[in-house]
């Protein structure tokens, strides 16, 4: 098999496996050369909600002991044969090296058994391009457009210029918003992860009882910070003797702290908007991604301001905001495409920035 296949004047030979394994979820999935998806999984790992958060040891091996049950569901559902796939794309970065090494190791083993191209897609740019997924935005989202990523790891403003060419506005300077969520969870004894369960006890929360701080509000530029927010919390929760913090109490402290971040992301993205705007006249788009963009008052906070200023708002369906290989398959299809296969060489990046020189195209 040649190290890096020449594919940029054929197409997309026929559907393209997707696989996931940076973090704590497991997935897999099958997309057609036109985007459309034939079939998807996604195992999330029970084992580390004892330990209060990933342990990556065990994430590694979960990871080998469920991607090949996966691969062969996803490929049973699509009604395909491994014969009939058109390309191999995996993970290979940032995330857990332990994760990465499984993932990309066994879609390169797929790639040399089968002769078929493969592709190293970067977890952030999978993100990135989710919103050019067939069927959510009409007419696919045309370059270039606002990228909010918002997760466990990642809180970054990125103007997405094309395939390949991404410009950070802004990033946390501290502790990731899905971070804060999950630990202000944990804080509030919703177990891990924490948040999709402080937003479900949140609804029956006052968000006005807790005068949380509002980290960097109406503050110049477009970075982030929760680590003071995250304190506040916790000195509130301080206030109550060990384990008898009433459940209305917690209800209005978790309100108080969604809604904190909520404010602070609509304010760090009408300065995110505006710088963009300046770079990118054309640009009339703000997408949010990531874990946290499931959260419906983040998302309606986004939404608000995006419409204030005139741009579009698009947000992927839940399922495809946390950790899934939809987002690995069509970001691979997009850069076989392209003729942007990876050499069988690439190493899984821990660290692997969007605007690294590596990203760009060829």
């Amino acid at each position: 098999m040649a190290d890096r296949p020449d594919v940029s004047s054929l197409g997309v030979p026929g559907p393209l496996l997707g696989l996931e394994s940076s973090c704590d979820e497991t997935a897999a999935a099958v997309l057609a050369a036109d985007g459309s998806i034939l079939a998807e999984a996604v195992l999330s790992q029970a084992a580390h909600a004892r330990y209060g958060g990933v342990v990556p040891e065990i994430a590694a091996r979960q990871h080998l002991a469920h991607l090949p049950g996966l691969v062969a569901g996803v490929m049973a559902r699509a009604g395909l044969r491994y014969d009939q796939l058109g390309g191999i794309a995996a993970t290979s970065g940032p995330g857990l090296i332990g994760g990465l090494i499984v993932g990309s190791g066994f879609g390169k083993g797929m790639a040399i058994a089968l002769d078929l191209p493969f592709i190293a897609v970067n977890h952030l740019e999978a993100h990135a391009l989710t919103p050019r997924l067939p069927g959510l935005v009409e007419g696919g989202a045309p370059f270039p457009y606002l990228l909010l990523l918002l997760s466990g790891g990642h809180c970054q403003c990125v103007s997405v210029e094309a395939l390949g060419r991404y410009h950070r506005l802004g990033t946390t300077i501290d502790d990731a918003v899905g971070e804060a969520f999950d630990k202000v969870g944990k804080m509030l004894g919703l177990g891990w992860p924490g948040g999709p369960a402080l937003e479900r006890l949140a609804t029956g929360g006052d968000p006005a009882r807790f005068p949380f701080p509002r980290p960097l509000l109406r503050r110049a530029g477009c970075d982030f910070s929760f680590s003071g927010l995250k304190t506040a919390v916790a000195q509130v929760v301080a206030g109550y003797p060990p384990g008898a913090l009433p459940g209305q109490d917690a209800a209005d402290i978790a309100a108080g702290f969604q809604q904190a971040v909520a404010d602070v992301m609509a304010d760090r993205a009408g300065h995110a908007l505006e710088a963009f705007a300046q770079r990118n006249p054309s640009g009339r788009l703000l997408v949010v991604a990531g874990g946290v963009a499931a959260n419906g008052a983040v998302r309606a906070a986004l939404h608000r301001a995006a419409a204030a200023r005139g741009f579009g708002f698009v947000a992927p369906p839940p399922r495809l905001c946390g950790d899934n290989a939809v987002m690995v398959a069509w970001a691979g299809l997009e850069r076989l495409r392209a003729g942007a296969t990876s050499p069988l060489h690439h190493a899984p990046l821990p660290r692997w920035p969007l605007d690294a020189p590596d990203m760009a195209l060829a």
